[in-house]
């Protein structure tokens, strides 16, 4: 398995993925659509490295047109599809539930069926720990109950496990599904909160927090999340589910905290309620994946946030 075709791969964790696949001897493809979501010159940039490689090859196009799709894998020649592509962001589906629901479910449903019209029987989907919702239980296992997302973000990821998990059934595909937790490095997407924090900060502006600071998060470095996303391509076999996670957690205002350390300035913080779809902590239990992938994350928070400043020149 050499041919890897990623969607989304203009994005934050495609472009890293790309590249270190790159370095590891695979063929690359991928699709971007160069969404306005946030300033498409970000994404181009990101590759911008890429398309100069031979072995990669960029396709500008969307997920939802089966017509784009049949035109690639008439030719590309991919045995593995990592399916990244995705409207993210958990507040922004609140505001616009039709359009998150149309490119991450039909938009995974056109793929999976463009993939088996094209006899490609082998797929990562990119899951979120948005899926586990409130759940009281940490830290989160792949055997949870999975059934109440409170933000359509989170609907539509378990949707999109449902779709991996019937082609499976009905048509023999491998399929894993890869639950991410909270993925920050260098280049992260600027409306996330650790490249925002991190940019106002430096900029003297006001940060805005929500809730009173006590909020947990499970923070994973992009470098762990390839890593783990290379684990499940040698492995890939039947239908499973795995976190991805850095397994530790830290409270919103220890984040800041740790910027502040990293970056060598205060921040200026601004306090409002919590919004509606955040989730009060995630927590990746990660044993599954260290038992069958190898998977093994190396960036604590504190060594990541290092790393990503200092590769975005800021400290």
């Amino acid at each position: 398995m050499k041919h890897v075709f990623i969607t989304g791969v203009a994005g934050f964790i495609g472009s890293n993925l790309a590249r270190t696949m790159l370095e590891q001897g695979y063929t690359v493809s991928g699709i971007d659509n160069f969404d306005s979501f946030y300033d498409p010159q970000i994404k181009r940039k990101a590759v911008a490295d890429l398309v100069k490689n031979s072995a990669f090859t960029l396709y500008e196009g969307d997920i939802r047109s089966r017509e784009t799709l049949d035109r690639i894998f008439k030719t590309s020649g991919a045995d593995l599809v990592i399916h990244l592509a995705a409207r993210a962001g958990v507040r922004p589906s609140i505001e616009q539930p039709q359009l998150y629901y149309d490119v991450n479910v039909t938009g995974t449903l056109v793929l999976l069926e463009a993939m088996r019209a094209a006899g490609i029987r082998d797929m990562l989907f990119a899951s979120s720990s948005s899926v586990y919702g409130n759940n009281k239980k940490v830290p989160f296992s792949e055997t949870d109950p999975v059934d109440n997302p409170i933000s359509p973000y989170a609907a539509t990821k378990k949707a999109g496990e449902l779709l991996c998990y019937t082609y499976h059934h009905l048509y023999d595909f491998n399929i894993f599904c890869l639950r991410f937790f909270t993925v920050y490095g260098p280049g992260q997407r600027p409306e996330m909160a650790i490249q925002q924090f991190g940019r106002k900060i430096t900029e003297g502006t006001p940060i805005t927090l929500f809730g009173d600071g006590t909020t947990r998060r499970d923070y994973t470095f992009v470098s762990d999340i390839t890593a783990g996303i290379l684990a499940c391509a040698s492995n890939l076999k039947g239908y499973e589910i795995f976190n991805l996670g850095n397994s530790d957690t830290i409270t919103l205002i220890d984040l800041v905290r740790g910027i502040e350390e990293t970056l060598g300035k205060k921040a200026i913080v601004e306090w409002k309620p919590m919004q509606p779809g955040d989730v009060e902590i995630t927590y990746a239990d990660i044993s599954k994946a260290k038992k069958m992938l190898g998977y093994r994350p190396d960036f604590p928070v504190k060594k990541g946030l290092k790393c990503m400043f200092e590769a975005q020149g800021m400290c």
